[in-house]
């Protein structure tokens, strides 16, 4: 059973757990963290086959031991500085709304078990969507963005569940 933020009533993914795994990962300056049960593998970042058409934060599609994945850069999602690709670029391919998906970010930090108590709502500012977030979680001097990996891919204006069923 999922219960609801009484601020914008939506279900709250971790109202009625103990404690959540998420792994921590930058993007630019900022770190962020997702459902660890989301991530299948974390590898280096390879030459993808660009799609005719994609929105640019598609980077392409990489062929993954005969399943083709989709690669969406977070970096340009979000719209960060101009990505570098190099011997550092991490991939985080997850597993998500029954398909597989990689990630590309900055680094992954590590993993990061947080109390219920640790995660905050997402603060409501205007321009922001706030929808695919969970809440900022909070760790002695950490700050994570807790994303909503199925929210996110699954949005309208990420549209990638739709155009991998076409």
């Amino acid at each position: 059973m999922q219960l609801t933020d009484n601020n914008n009533a939506t279900p709250n993914p971790v109202a009625g757990l103990s404690s959540l795994e998420f792994l921590a990962f930058t993007l630019g300056k900022e770190e962020y963290g997702i459902n660890i049960q989301r991530v299948q593998e974390i590898r280096g970042y390879e030459a993808v086959t660009r799609i005719a058409n994609a929105p640019d934060f598609i980077k392409g599609v990489i062929n993954l031991r005969g399943v083709i994945v989709p690669i969406v850069d977070m970096r340009i999602k979000f719209n960060l500085d101009n990505p570098a690709y190099d011997e550092f670029t991490v991939v985080i391919i997850l597993h998500v709304c029954n398909r597989m998906i990689g990630m590309v970010i900055d680094s992954v930090s590590d993993v990061i078990n947080l109390q219920q108590e640790q995660v905050k709502p997402a603060p409501d500012i205007g321009s922001l969507n706030s929808s695919h977030l969970i809440g900022v979680g909070t760790l002695d001097d950490r700050m994570l963005i807790l994303i909503d990996i199925d929210k996110l891919i699954s949005s309208s204006d990420m549209g990638l569940i739709e155009q991998l069923s076409e």
